[in-house]
């Protein structure tokens, strides 16, 4: 069985976000065929990378767009250290929501 590493302290293991990004290449075509309740995939960075973010596919394996800075600061060395978080999109606007609000999702930590 493998073990998950705790949460940094005073990091939810539960929250809600925006997703970065989305307008970028075919990402807005995929946000448009999304749908509330779907669920998502969150692959972090490779660990060389200085600043890792957090990007969010559909379950298809398409990008959608990344987490804001500020949870990829935490979220991004705590999944490559072997951490494990599921997503849902809970809110799915189309183009007429400026771009980083159009998806909203639900990340889930498996805590220790």
């Amino acid at each position: 069985m493998r073990m998950i590493p705790p949460l940094p302290e005073s990091r939810p293991p539960t929250f809600r976000t925006t997703v970065h990004g989305t307008v970028f290449g075919a990402r807005a075509a995929v946000v448009d065929r999304m749908a509330q309740g779907e669920e998502l995939i969150l692959i972090p960075d490779p660990p060389m990378e200085e600043d890792p973010m957090v990007w969010v596919h559909c379950r298809g394996g398409d990008p959608v767009g990344h987490l804001p800075p500020e949870i990829n600061h935490w979220l991004a060395p705590w999944l490559l250290r072997g951490g494990s978080a599921r997503a849902t999109a809970v809110r799915v606007h189309g183009s007429e929501v400026p771009s980083w609000k159009r998806l909203i999702i639900e990340v889930h930590c498996a805590e220790a």
